[in-house]
């Protein structure tokens, strides 16, 4: 089996886990696509307690296991299953759990990073960046983390201006410059999705 890996970075909250989901729907009945997340690559903080593991700063690349990332796609690629860690952002750690993910088509990987850590940023075959205004990406962190991660108002402004902005402009949005296609508005952006969804049916006719 061929994998094609596909990578889609942009900043916090941009649409890049909308856009996956998307193209994950469409493209699935022809071929067999998987989703990976960076964020499930978080290193495995259980030595810290959970004082100690929120003063992490989880938007600077060091903060991932890209070297269990890189592994685990060059097994998918060599026709391999993978078992894949699951990360809780309540706890500020991976869970016990892992999810088995089997080898497919198409490798959808999506995550702030991806291109910011060049080893990992040279696997992809094609890479996507989300770009959204800042304002909507930030209402969108806020409204997320306070709903599904158990945040406060007061936690999610602080963690945004003392880590998640300043490692934006330093690592994230420097990292657009390597993406092939640039997708303005995220996953409102129809035209990309069918764009996107008709190049990978594409791979699969091949």
């Amino acid at each position: 089996m061929k994998t094609t890996l596909i990578g889609i970075a942009g900043g916090t909250a941009s649409g890049k886990t909308t856009i996956a989901s998307k193209v994950f729907k469409e493209v699935n009945k022809f071929g067999s696509v998987v989703v990976i997340r960076l964020d499930d690559y978080y290193k495995d903080m259980s030595n810290l307690e959970l004082s100690e593991r929120t003063k992490i700063n989880y938007d600077h690349p060091d903060s991932y296991d890209s070297e269990l990332l890189i592994a685990h796609l060059n097994l998918l690629k060599q026709g391999k299953s993978i078992k894949k860690p699951i990360y809780d952002f309540v706890v500020h750690n991976r869970s016990k759990e892992v999810e088995i993910i089997n080898p497919a088509n198409v490798v959808i990987v999506e995550g702030i990073m991806i291109f910011a850590i060049p080893e990992l940023k040279n696997l992809f075959d094609i890479k996507l960046f989300v770009d959204t205004p800042d304002d909507i990406r930030f209402i969108r962190r806020l409204t997320r983390d306070i709903k599904h991660r158990g945040r406060t108002v007061e936690s999610v402004v602080e963690q945004y201006l003392s880590t998640v902005r300043p490692m934006h402009l330093l690592f994230v949005e420097p990292s657009k410059k390597f993406a092939d296609i640039i997708i303005p508005e995220g996953g409102e952006n129809q035209i990309a999705i069918d764009f996107i969804t008709t190049k990978i049916v594409n791979l699969f006719e091949k």
